[in-house]
């Protein structure tokens, strides 16, 4: 499986953005779609995740400002990042299947 991100860019606070995840290399649908971000001189953390079923999760933080959704049918997820705060700034992954994808930067300004 190999997985894109993109979307990422630089927002001021309270500012939106979508981030989209492209997986290739299967024809199965994936059981789970996930982003994870690092901030810089962080560790990698999870951010929300969307399941088979359309259930999502949350990171507490970005709960009520994040949701995450996938397109039916398809291995292709979004994340809506809407009120940025400038401690979002982070490189966001997708992730699924134990496979990680190039991150995109997203950095927010104050």
């Amino acid at each position: 499986v190999q997985l894109q991100a993109s979307g990422g860019g630089l927002v001021q606070a309270g500012g939106s953005l979508r981030l989209s995840c492209v997986a290739s290399g299967t024809d199965a649908e994936l059981d789970h779609m996930d982003w994870y971000r690092q901030a810089p001189g962080g560790s990698r953390e999870l951010v929300a995740s969307i399941i088979t079923g359309g259930i999502t999760r949350y990171k507490d933080s970005v709960a009520g400002r994040f949701t995450v959704s996938r397109e039916s049918g398809k291995n292709t997820a979004h994340l809506q990042m809407d009120n940025l705060k400038p401690e979002d700034t982070g490189v966001y992954y997708c992730y699924s299947e134990t496979y990680f994808g190039p991150g995109t930067l997203v950095t927010v300004s104050s």
